[in-house]
């Protein structure tokens, strides 16, 4: 499981309240979301989304805490705190979850906190993943 620097608390990233982005986000640390995204988020680090945010995408990273909005699904190869702000509508799959009192979780949510059964349940969301998204152009080809 990859870890993070202990007391490593820089910002790579920051999307503010007043930013409405469309379009998917990589980055290699740190990201804070207070801002409206269309679009996925893929982190190697540590991932908030504040109590002001709204996110239609997914989002992955080491440890995420989601205070907002996501319609998506959420995938924390560490940590997931879910605040009591907080509304997500999509599937999580994480190896330790806390989710507070008032929160809100629509979808099927996977707690994996062995290797082999997150490299199973990972597998199984990648495959689902790029098989939703083959969907569109298999049917304008053959539809």
């Amino acid at each position: 499981m990859p870890q993070e620097k202990s007391g490593d608390f820089s910002i790579n990233t920051i999307i503010g309240p007043n930013t409405d982005l469309t379009g998917d986000i990589e980055t290699n640390g740190f990201t804070r979301i207070d801002g409206f995204i269309r679009g996925n988020v893929k982190a190697k680090g540590r991932v908030v989304i504040g109590e002001r945010a709204r996110m239609k995408g997914n989002v992955s990273g080491t440890n995420i805490t989601i205070g907002g909005v996501v319609c998506g699904n959420v995938v924390a190869d560490g940590h997931l705190v879910i605040l009591s702000s907080a509304v997500v509508i999509g599937d999580i799959i994480t190896r330790r979850i806390q989710a507070d009192d008032g929160s809100f979780i629509n979808g099927r949510v996977a707690v994996c906190p062995n290797d082999e059964r997150w490299a199973k349940v990972t597998s199984e969301y990648r495959d689902a993943q790029g098989i939703k998204s083959a969907l569109p152009v298999f049917n304008r080809t053959y539809g």
